[in-house]
């Protein structure tokens, strides 16, 4: 995501960090390019025009050109900056729960959004709270919508209330608000109905329905890949609805960003989550700051750490730690702690999240096959072999080799990386003596691995001329 935008950004404030000194011009010269950046990134004009007003009215004081280091005070304040026009505080852009239960969030949006499926991933985000979501299916004109919502209800394991769809919206609404009160579950999720294109009569509906339930929250669903579109469809909802903020879908395929940098000053309304891909918990509460810091090439660490203990078992990671420890960490583990990563979402995603290497690694294309070709690999090893690597003589690697549709040569790379990782982790644990609780370079050890394991585009092609046959494609 910003994949372009955070390029231009950081090309443009790399030219500043170079200097010890900065001057008026060359402060004018880094707007000039941010201005630019911004534009290109299809951001609203007047939106780029003021960002680049308020940097330069903070970046030309005599206090800033004068310090002790001006360009990083500079990188600061567009970073100051950048999260203002992307929200600003976390707390207005945090789900607000009524103090009487159930809270009602209703879910508005054109037709094709994304609404049900992000229905869905909203109840399920809720859910991993402790709280007890309940979906109610109120687009009665959309072929199948109901039936589509009661399999993602089933999927994310949330009960859905419907009456049909010969009964009014804002009547299953309010039906579905009282059985939700009767059962004890604390969140109702409203999927309204969508049009190709905001009309009157569509808005007639939403409006009716809202003064029926007085919902707690109003997410206009909008599809980031609109751009500029996207801000307008949300001043059009917004001027009826008074939404109280925004779920941005498809940022994970959204370069340029014009919608996210746009939607918060032109129409005043947080984005309260963005979408970042098809699995319904591809869903991440937004962060002004730490998206600022994304697109910046500064990383994302709280975001990591968080998906980290979503999908990590404690009990296990410490288990993990004593085995690496005491080096008795095998290809078993290897291969259990694979699995588990990519529980967390595309190795490239992760690695963005990380300061300094998503701008290092992102000329290098590493394909989630990378990762199968290697448990390929670990899978056919015998049990014997996987917990005791040093058995892996040279016939054991061929037949090793074969029965993965590998080459002999990537299993040799493969055990001495292995064995290599097992020195490193090792060592950055304190060398296993009593008592060390130093902290895992977890960062280093991913880039080290995704160095080792990815390869140019232009390699990776080759790669796969070489690798006909084999089963992971």
């Amino acid at each position: 995501m910003f994949e372009t935008l955070s390029e231009k950004l950081q090309t443009a404030l790399k030219h500043l960090r170079g200097k010890s000194v900065l001057s008026e011009e060359d402060v004018a010269q880094a707007l000039k390019e941010i201005r630019q950046a911004l534009l290109e990134a299809d951001v609203n004009f007047q939106v780029a025009k003021s960002f680049a007003a308020r940097v330069k009215e903070r970046a030309t004081g005599k206090e800033i050109l004068e310090g002790l280091n001006p360009a990083q005070q500079v990188v600061k304040i567009v970073n100051d900056e950048l999260t203002e026009f992307l929200g600003g505080s976390d707390e207005e852009a945090q789900l607000v729960f009524s103090a009487k239960a159930p809270t009602v969030i209703m879910l508005v949006g054109l037709q094709g959004s994304g609404k049900t499926t992000h229905a869905g991933k909203l109840a399920n985000y809720i859910r991993k709270q402790g709280r007890h979501p309940y979906l109610v299916a109120c687009d009665i004109y959309r072929p199948a919508a109901i039936k589509q919502l009661q399999v993602v209800g089933e999927q994310v394991q949330t009960p859905v209330f419907t009456l049909g769809d010969k009964v009014d919206p804002a009547e299953i609404a309010r039906q579905g608000i009282a059985e939700a009160a009767k059962l004890g579950l604390d969140v109702v999720i409203i999927d309204t109905a969508g049009r190709l294109q905001i009309d009157e009569k569509l808005m007639d509906e939403l409006k009716r329905v809202k003064n029926v339930v007085h919902p707690t929250e109003i997410l206009l669903v909008l599809d980031a890949m609109t751009g500029q579109e996207a801000v307008n469809v949300a001043s059009g909802f917004n001027d009826t609805l008074d939404v109280t903020g925004f779920i941005l879908t498809k940022l994970d395929g959204d370069t340029r960003g014009g919608a996210a940098l746009s939607l918060k000053t032109v129409v005043n309304r947080p984005i309260k989550f963005i979408g970042t891909g098809e699995k319904f918990d591809a869903l991440e509460a937004f962060h002004p700051d730490r998206m600022a810091s994304r697109i910046l090439g500064m990383g994302d660490v709280l975001s990591l750490i968080e998906k980290v203990e979503q999908q990590i078992d404690a009990k296990q990671a410490a288990e993990m730690e004593q085995k690496l420890r005491t080096s008795s960490f095998d290809f078993e583990d290897f291969l259990d702690q694979m699995r588990q990563m990519k529980k967390l979402g595309p190795l490239q995603n992760l690695l963005g999240l990380i300061p300094g290497v998503g701008s290092q690694l992102k000329d290098v294309k590493i394909e989630d096959n990378q990762l199968a070709r290697v448990e390929a690999m670990i899978l056919s090893m015998s049990k014997k072999e996987r917990q005791d690597p040093a058995l892996l003589n040279g016939q054991r690697r061929r037949r090793i080799a074969a029965g993965s549709g590998t080459t002999v040569q990537e299993v040799n790379r493969l055990v001495t990386q292995f064995e290599q990782m097992r020195i490193m982790m090792r060592s950055m644990m304190g060398g296993g003596q009593a008592g060390s609780r130093r902290p895992v370079n977890m960062s280093g050890a991913m880039a080290a691995a995704a160095g080792k394991h990815a390869g140019s585009n232009k390699q990776n092609k080759k790669n796969k001329k070489q690798r006909k046959g084999f089963p992971f494609r």
